[in-house]
């Protein structure tokens, strides 16, 4: 299954972590918080951001609550951060984008299947965050914001003193 519109390269990066408090969603087949359903049921939408910007929401997120899977691209353009089927009705953060996939290509069963890793679900992409490794599922849109608009204040700050 491919994603249109994320054109990313696969470079064998995986920086998985053990997850950390407060993640946001279940792990792989579990039934999260508010009666979800598994992963084998859901589908996901795409939160592409700078890679700039990513990184260190990348960063925040793994400190803090957890991050879902998180695809690169090879220009090193951009991330693409798997979030919750339904997030792009209602995404409005500056700078970014969200691609809703339901149906058309990314499903969390596909990439939370035990076993082998997952391949990306794009055609030249890779991971970043391997579902294998990620957190969460899925990164919670509205945790996922509030690391993006950090991100975007820490970048502000570094560059003013450069």
């Amino acid at each position: 299954m491919q994603e249109e519109g994320f054109s990313v390269w696969e470079t064998g990066v995986s920086r998985g972590g053990n997850g950390s408090a407060g993640q946001a969603g279940g792990r792989r087949g579990q039934v999260v918080k508010g009666g979800a359903p598994p992963a084998a049921e859901r589908q996901c939408d795409l939160v592409t951001v700078p890679a700039r910007q990513g990184l260190e929401a990348v960063d925040i997120l793994r400190l803090r609550d957890g991050v879902g899977p998180v695809l690169h691209d090879g220009a090193c353009d951009t991330l693409g951060f798997l979030v919750p089927a339904g997030t792009a009705a209602g995404w409005d953060v500056p700078g970014s984008a969200c691609t809703q996939t339901s149906g058309r290509g990314i499903n969390l069963a596909a990439l939370c299947g035990e076993g082998a890793p997952a391949e990306p679900p794009a055609t030249g992409t890779g991971w970043l965050v391997p579902p294998e490794g990620a957190g969460a599922d899925a990164t919670d849109p509205a945790v996922l914001r509030e690391a993006l608009g950090e991100a975007a204040r820490t970048i502000e700050a570094v560059d003013r003193c450069q």
